[in-house]
């Protein structure tokens, strides 16, 4: 693969699931440093990306996106290691599916507090020492096309990625002076994490996840890689304050999600 990214130093939250590790090792195979975070250490495949890398280690940083004094933490640790990124990927995630009705406080208060606070403690450390070091940077969310798409059982996860979009857009309106670009990437239907064990486990949310995909087959780890990957290239210099929609197609109509 090609250098694209040589001498870029990125930040993974939520670095060691599916997605995140996903998106680490294609960064790396593009030339850029990479640092993942995360509340628990890499294991399996996830695991063995660290140390393997050919643009410098990946290395490993523990975080809880919910406190701000543990992400000060993770990035005076980053800054000990001699890393200062450049670029980060906001996508530390919690999903637990609920009707309305049967919605707990505790789901709701840990949902929105991963999805949505976390990622506005990250950007906003994150954007600060970018201010302050005039680093031209960029912040990436790891948003989904249920932000704008209400999804059957999904009231915590939906409204905490809708507020994901609007936290990136008013990042990206007051960062803009600074040159820091903000924006966010939407997957689609996951054939990974928690999706995934929700689908093992219950064929009819899978039956149900499948009719949602235009295209007809779930969405890849890497797949989202992909567009992380092309939202940190040069190609994306004037994009600011948008959505990259990498659904399938989900988005597009109207479907029934009750599994009549």
């Amino acid at each position: 693969m090609g250098g694209e990214l040589a001498g870029r130093t990125i930040l993974v939250t939520g670095g060691s699931g599916d997605l995140g590790s996903a998106a680490a090792s294609l960064l790396d195979a593009h030339g850029a440093v990479v640092a993942v975070a995360d509340l628990h250490p890499p294991s399996g495949a996830a695991g063995r990306l660290l140390g393997t890398s050919s643009s410098g280690p990946i290395r490993y940083f523990p975080v809880d996106v919910r406190r701000r004094l543990s992400v000060e933490q993770l990035f005076s640790a980053l800054d000990e290691a001699g890393l200062a990124p450049d670029t980060i990927i906001c996508n530390a995630g919690f999903v637990h599916n609920a009707s309305f009705l049967d919605v707990s406080d505790d789901d709701w208060e840990q949902t929105l507090s991963v999805n949505l606070t976390g990622c506005f403690l990250v950007g906003q450390v994150a954007a600060r020492r970018m201010v302050a070091a005039g680093t031209r940077g960029r912040i990436l969310m790891t948003g989904s096309w249920v932000q704008d798409i209400p999804w059957t059982d999904g009231t915590s996860y939906c409204t905490s990625k809708s507020g994901l979009k609007m936290l990136a857009r008013c990042m990206a309106r007051d960062l803009a002076p600074y040159g820091i670009r903000v924006n966010t990437i939407a997957p689609g239907i996951v054939n990974a994490g928690l999706s995934r064990q929700v689908m093992d486990e219950d064929p009819l949310f899978r039956e149900r996840a499948l009719r949602a995909i235009p295209l007809g087959e779930l969405q890849s780890p890497e797949q989202v890689a992909q567009a992380m990957l092309w939202a940190c290239l040069p190609a994306a210099d004037y994009m600011t304050g948008a959505t990259l929609l990498v659904d399938g197609g989900c988005s597009l109509y109207a479907y029934d999600a009750s599994g009549t």
